[in-house]
């Protein structure tokens, strides 16, 4: 078994105007700068053989800021752990956003793409990432559709379930990756 540490992205300036982003390139806040940092400090002594990130700069800008010191550990961006596309919702309110989250679940949302394909993207990265790296923690910096696909995955969550719970923000969420992962 092989730990995975998630963690959301820090505090983007969508987030700050409750906004949704979806594949929208939002940035981090100056808030959202403070909050990477504080990762970097949570994590220091940890003994993690590498860090992900999406490719959307909520994300791939909370690891340099958080761990751009630490050579030891490895910064890798991979376009599977990117949110959910919303397509015509990109922009809109959280909230009408999360109120379309069960429709979406095998649905795509307009010009967009579903939940389901959120987690075939996990799913594929989580099988990749089997053969990467020797044994250790990796963490990962990404999104609530990566934690959904995480959520469903690892911790044979219902999607109807995952999806429809509000966010809690937590320092970490810890998941095992099987071996036999498949």
């Amino acid at each position: 078994m092989r730990t995975i540490l998630f963690a959301a992205h820090a505090t983007s300036t969508d987030n700050e105007a409750g906004i949704s982003s979806g594949w929208s390139d939002a940035p981090l806040s100056p808030l959202g700068e403070q909050r990477a940092r504080e990762l970097g400090e949570r994590y220091k002594g940890v003994p993690l053989r590498a860090v992900y990130c999406s490719e959307l700069q909520r994300s791939y800008q909370t690891g340099p800021l958080a761990f751009g010191d630490v050579s030891a550990v490895s910064l890798l961006c991979d376009q599977r752990l990117i949110e959910c596309n919303y397509g015509d919702f990109t922009g809109y309110p959280s909230g009408e956003v999360e109120a379309q989250r069960a429709q979406r679940i095998t649905t795509p949302f307009p010009n967009g793409e579903s939940y389901n394909e959120c987690v075939a993207r996990m799913k594929n990265f989580l099988v990749e990432l089997q053969g990467r790296h020797e044994k250790g923690d990796i963490l990962i910096i990404g999104h609530r559709a990566t934690q959904f696909g995480l959520e469903y995955l690892l911790n044979h969550r219902p999607l109807e379930v995952v999806v429809n719970e509000p966010f809690h923000w937590q320092p970490e969420w810890r998941y095992q990756l099987p071996e036999q992962f498949a």
